[in-house]
C-alpha cells in the first residue's frame, strides 16, 4: 500500500511539472450547465501549485473546523491574518506544531512542521515570523522504462515575517512578505523530456482586523473581525518552460465573538469564508483563442488572475459561490486552562468536496499551552489527515510593551 501510494504521488507531482491539465473532460448541456461524461455535474476544481501553503497546521484552529481569521491572537495568526498580532496581550509568543500527513495509509514521514511566532515592540507595532516545512517523505523515482533511480526526498517550505501595526484602538494592518521554496523532483526528467528544478517564488500577505466590545445584559464580549489577503505573488515554474503555475492566493474573511459567561466560563463562537484567488479552469471548445496549446486562464498575469477569479468561473455566479469554504467553530474556555472545541468545514461537491467535523481540547498552564485536534470526514472522499491526531505547544511570555 505504501508503495503504491508513494508511486501515485510522484505521477501527481509529475503531471504538475509537465503543466498537464488535471480537469475532468465536461460537456455543456442544453441548460448551458457542464456536466461530467456520466451526467453529474461538472467537477471544476480550482487547482494551484505549492498547495501546502494553505494547509491548516494550528491545532486550536483544526479543531474548530479550521476558523482562525477571527480567532484571538496567537503565533498562529501568521498563517490566517498576522493583523491580530497588534492585539496580542503577551510581550512574545512562539508555537509549534506538527501535523502528520496520510498517516492512516501507514506513512511516517510524510508530516508538515511550522514554526511561529512574535514579538511587541511597542503597543502599537508588532513583528511576526514563521517557517513551515512539508516533507513529502522519501520516493522511488524511475525511469521512462520503470527502472528505479535514485530515491529522492521532496519537500517545500515556505520563510515568512510580518509587520503588524495598530492604526487606532480598534483597528490594525499588517504586511507578510514569503519566500517560497519547493523542491518536488529537482533533476529528474519531466515527460518531455524537460529536466525538473526547484521551484522558487515570493509572495505577500495583506491583513486587517477590527475588534471591539459588544454590550450585552448578562456577560461582557468581543467581536472581532479579519480580512485577508494571502499568497499574493509570483507564479511559479519547476522547468525553464515560460507557462507557470499559480501560488494559492485567497481571499479570508472571518469573525469571532468572545463571551465571558462570568469569572470562569467563556465561549467564542468564530466563522470564516475563503475563496481561491486564481482562475477557474475553463470549459468548452474556447479555452485557447490564440491556439498555442496552452489554456488561455493559464497565461494571466497573476494580478489579472486575482481580478479575474471573480467572475471568471464557466456557470457564471451559481459556480462562483460554489467555490467559496465555509468553516464554523465553538471553542469553551473554563478559566482560560481548559479548552473543548468543536467545528465543521465545507466545500462544494463540485470543488472539491472536503467535508468534515473536528473536535480537540486545549490546556495552558502559566507560559505553557497545548491543544489537540482530531478529523471526523463525512463522506467517502479520504481525507489525509483521517484518523490523525494533531497538537501544537505554544509558549507566551509577558512583559512590559
Amino acid at each position: 500500500m505504501k508503495k503504491l501510494l508513494l508511486q501515485s504521488i510522484l505521477a501527481l507531482l509529475l503531471v504538475q511539472l509537465s503543466n498537464v491539465d488535471l480537469q475532468a473532460q465536461c460537456y455543456e448541456g442544453p441548460d448551458g450547465k457542464y456536466y461530467n461524461l456520466d451526467g453529474t455535474p461538472c467537477t471544476n476544481t480550482v487547482v494551484t501549485a505549492v498547495p501546502f501553503l494553505r494547509i491548516v497546521s494550528d491545532a486550536r484552529s483544526g479543531a474548530m473546523g479550521d476558523v482562525g481569521i477571527g480567532l484571538s491572537a496567537d503565533p498562529n495568526a501568521m498563517h490566517f491574518n498576522a493583523s491580530k498580532l497588534a492585539f496580542a496581550e503577551d510581550k512574545l509568543g512562539i508555537s509549534a506544531t506538527y501535523t502528520p500527513w496520510l498517516r492512516a495509509l501507514g506513512l511516517n514521514d510524510v508530516y508538515l512542521a511550522y514554526l511561529t511566532g512574535y514579538y511587541k515592540l511597542t503597543d502599537l507595532e508588532t513583528l511576526g515570523f514563521g517557517l513551515r516545512y512539508f516533507s513529502l517523505g522519501t520516493i522511488q523515482f524511475t525511469d521512462e522504462n520503470g527502472q528505479p533511480l535514485v530515491p529522492g526526498r521532496p519537500n517545500e517550505f515556505e520563510v515568512s515575517v510580518a509587520y503588524a501595526r495598530k492604526l487606532s484602538d480598534n483597528f490594525s494592518a499588517a504586511i507578510t512578505g514569503k519566500f517560497i521554496y519547493s523542491n518536488l523532483a529537482a533533476g529528474q526528467i519531466a515527460p518531455g523530456g524537460e529536466t525538473i528544478e526547484v521551484g522558487i517564488a515570493g509572495a505577500a500577505d495583506i491583513s486587517f482586523t477590527y475588534e471591539a466590545p459588544i454590550n450585552l445584559n448578562t456577560a461582557e464580549s468581543n467581536l472581532r473581525v479579519g480580512l485577508a489577503l494571502t499568497n499574493i505573488g509570483s507564479k511559479i515554474t519547476y522547468t525553464r518552460s515560460t507557462v507557470r503555475d499559480f501560488l494559492p492566493a485567497n481571499f479570508g474573511l472571518g469573525a469571532a465573538w468572545d463571551i465571558d459567561l462570568n469569572e470562569f466560563n467563556r465561549l467564542t463562537i468564530a466563522a470564516d469564508v475563503n475563496k481561491l484567488m486564481v482562475p477557474t479552469p475553463c470549459q468548452g471548445g474556447d479555452c485557447d483563442l490564440d491556439a498555442n496549446g496552452i489554456p488561455d486562464y493559464k497565461e494571466k498575469s497573476p494580478i489579472a488572475g486575482i481580478f479575474s477569479s471573480f467572475g471568471d468561473a464557466p456557470e457564471g455566479l451559481s459556480e462562483e459561490i460554489r467555490e467559496l469554504m465555509y468553516s464554523f467553530g465553538v471553542e469553551y474556555w473554563y478559566d482560560q486552562q481548559f479548552a473543548v472545541r468543536a467545528g465543521y468545514f465545507n466545500e462544494h461537491s463540485q470543488k472539491g468536496n472536503r467535508k468534515f467535523f473536528t473536535v480537540g481540547l486545549g490546556l495552558k498552564y502559566n507560559v505553557f499551552g497545548l491543544n489537540f485536534s482530531y478529523l471526523i470526514p463525512t463522506t467517502s472522499q479520504r481525507n489525509p489527515l483521517d484518523n490523525t491526531l494533531r497538537f501544537s505547544l505554544l509558549f507566551n511570555f509577558e512583559g512590559d510593551s
